[in-house]
């Protein structure tokens, strides 16, 4: 496959990347102390933190209330419109996912259940960008699944409620929401204070302490996924619109300083004006976060060149990049081509800002390569999915008594074989010399 690079990624060499602080070491502490100390523990990092020290974390209904209160009357209509859209394709994929039974042969029934975690926790971040999608996608998803019991966690913003994310979390259906934010609240939520009850499983995203908690924790709670920064990958033809294209790359790159923005195209054109469209879009000054976005373009994007359709769906499986839009003649020709995503965006009606804000599907979802494993946040995600099995029939019970028998064996597992044995002896009538001796024991 040749590749001609228009603009290619150059990284973080000319700085300084020795870490400043020790992520791993830092979360470790709060862990453990949060795990020892409990209550006591979490107010002090989050004054440390956060600057944030209210007599209670947790927020009230009258405090919940009075923040619903405080958002415009269009920012909740939107909230509720977008949980709609949520909720109606969560809902769709709960009901893809069937409970069933089956009588493998006679008197042999195996059957499996989707069973809901019993309680889950959410984080919602704050910081740069108050994320009230994240809301939608974590609790919102979670309650459609059936969790029985939801704790949401969320950061103040300088000392303030959050109104408009709070709100996004109670309409979501947050049986418990505490302003509480950073590696204290995962913590504090994976193994349990005084105040807040542990959770079986965490989802959300959040900054490199916040991830770094998640990752140590994993085991001991399940996980959504090990997140990294956002990523988009736009595969174009000569039929996209440079504009565009240059325009979607640059709305991603504004999450952060470490954003993959990537255009594969077969048109040397296309590759061309888009380079020149971005530079024009990040130079302007009615971009309030063109300064992030600039500094992620120069140090991660990438414009690449390919020969054919075909070399560039190769490439693209290779770079298993979370977002994927689709900007070709038939972009629909992704849907057999393509394997390794997070998500696609078909077509230049779509965009990934779609999935991140307001469409419905999930916008939790795999980077750094892992969709080539893994899909995203999903209702399946919330859910056991757990077998059961019976057998009615004596004949049978013999029958693979006597198998277990022999296969047990064969694995020098004698006590297993010894289970089988015993129905064998039971329903066929099996002499079995070891069954006879114990039973004379007795």
């Amino acid at each position: 496959m040749t590749r001609q690079y228009l603009k290619e990624r150059a990284g973080l060499s000319g700085q300084n990347t020795t870490p400043s602080v020790d992520v791993p070491g830092i979360v470790r502490d709060v862990i453990e102390t949060i795990r020892r100390d409990g209550d006591k523990a979490v107010r002090k990092y989050s004054e440390k933190f956060d600057k944030w020290s209210p007599q209670s974390f947790k927020l009230s209904q009258s405090d919940i209330d009075a923040a619903i209160a405080n958002c415009p009357k269009q920012t909740i209509d939107d909230i509720k419109e977008v949980q709609q859209n949520v909720r109606l394709f969560a809902e769709a994929q709960k009901a893809s996912l069937k409970d069933f039974e089956v009588e493998i042969k006679p008197g042999v029934h195996l059957g499996q259940k989707n069973i809901p975690i019993d309680h889950v926790g959410a984080y919602i971040p704050g910081g740069r960008y108050p994320l009230l999608a994240s809301a939608h996608m974590t609790i919102l998803t979670a309650k459609v699944a059936g969790v029985k019991h939801v704790i949401g966690c969320t950061p103040p913003i300088n000392g303030q409620i959050p109104n408009s994310t709070i709100a996004a979390m109670h309409l979501a259906g947050a049986d418990e929401i505490f302003l509480l934010g950073g590696v204290q609240a995962v913590a504090a939520m994976a193994v349990g204070t005084e105040s807040i009850q542990k959770v079986d499983f965490m989802a959300g995203p959040g900054n490199a302490f916040v991830a770094e908690g998640k990752r140590q924790l994993f085991g001991q709670i399940g996980i959504d996924l090990f997140a990294g920064p956002t990523e988009i990958l736009v595969l174009a033809d000569k039929t996209a619109d440079p504009f565009t294209v240059a325009t979607d790359l640059v709305s991603q790159a504004e999450h952060g300083p470490d954003t993959p923005a990537v255009l594969i195209t077969t048109s040397p054109e296309v590759g061309r004006k888009t380079v020149d469209a971005v530079n024009r879009l990040l130079g302007s000054s009615d971009l309030s976060t063109a300064a992030i976005a600039k500094t992620s373009w120069e140090a991660f994007g990438e414009v690449i060149v390919v020969d054919s359709m075909d070399d560039l769906w190769q490439l693209a499986n290779q770079y298993a990049s979370e977002h994927v839009q689709v900007l070709t003649r038939n972009p629909r020709d992704a849907l057999t081509k393509m394997t390794n995503y997070g998500a696609l965006f078909l077509g230049e009606k779509t965009c990934v800002s779609y999935g991140d804000k307001v469409i419905g599907t999930n916008h939790v979802l795999p980077t750094r390569t892992t969709a080539r494993y893994t899909g995203g946040l999903w209702v399946g995600k919330y859910l056991k999915t757990c077998t059961y099995q019976e057998v009615t029939s004596e004949q049978a019970s013999g029958d693979l008594g006597r198998l277990c028998g022999r296969a047990a064996r064969a694995e020098n597992f004698e006590a297993h074989a010894r289970s089988g044995d015993l129905r064998a002896a039971q329903y066929m009538k099996d002499n079995i010399e070891w069954i006879q001796k114990a039973k004379a024991r007795l």
